[in-house]
């Protein structure tokens, strides 16, 4: 059993960070075309609208939520003075409701998969597997989330976050993590399969994020019918085509 705790939470997180880089780097070195959503937008719009917002949003306080609870230690914010009651509430009510989000967008996205003909035919082989690997770690971090609110509940800055601190030590705490409930390692060994299938999936569109079109300039669109007089009109569009 001792084996067997050190393999998962000592060794595991290590293969995964090199899967996970050395796979997004073939990706990029080889299919640097592919670094895509494939957007299936032209098919569907309207559930796309709906859920693709609450996704992404959610997503975005969900990773934050995770950065400051599992990177920021119990000390510091004691030191800055905030109440540990404080602190847990705001994470249940600011987690918990990103969490509920980004859930609710992702069962939108993934109906709309299964419903709209054109969007389930353009599904890739990758997409049916990290689909409902991404469904099920949302589903167990909020499992996860609402055992906080059972009295005396576990402290995961006291368990999880210190084991998650210890690995960029590269002296893992596997006691710590050991001694988590089965709620946070379901959540931590599912986001580490995740993490694996990430630069083989639609996922690794992530780190192509779309930060210069903050800066890009416009396009204008003419149309080759209008007179000559009046294209000096013609209304700018930062986003192109």
């Amino acid at each position: 059993m001792n084996h067997l705790r050190i393999a998962l939470w000592g060794v595991l997180p290590y293969l995964v960070l090199v899967v996970m880089v050395t796979g997004t780097a073939w990706r990029y070195r080889y299919d640097r075309f592919g670094f895509t959503t494939r957007s299936s937008q032209l098919h569907e719009h309207r559930l796309l609208s709906i859920g693709g917002p609450l996704f992404h949003y959610g997503l975005l306080f969900v990773v934050a939520g995770h950065a400051i609870g599992l990177l920021i230690p119990e000390s510091l914010t004691e030191r800055a003075h905030v109440h540990e009651w404080m602190y847990h509430l705001n994470a249940l009510f600011v987690g918990g409701t990103a969490g509920l989000a980004t859930l609710a967008g992702l069962a939108i996205l993934i109906h709309r998969r299964l419903r709209v003909p054109a969007v389930r035919g353009a599904t890739s082989r990758s997409d049916r597997v990290v689909l409902p690997v991404l469904l099920c770690v949302i589903l167990a971090g909020l499992v996860a989330t609402a055992t906080t609110l059972r009295p005396h509940s576990y402290d995961y800055r006291l368990g999880v976050s210190v084991w998650f601190r210890s690995l960029f030590a590269l002296d893992p705490d596997v006691s710590a993590m050991a001694g988590a409930p089965l709620a946070y390692q379901g959540h931590a060994l599912l986001g580490m399969a995740l993490f694996t299938l990430w630069p083989f999936s639609r996922l690794v569109h992530a780190f192509t994020a779309p930060v210069g079109y903050l800066a890009r300039p416009y396009v204008v669109y003419r149309s080759r019918g209008v007179p000559a007089g009046r294209r000096e009109g013609a209304a700018p569009s930062r986003w192109g085509g």
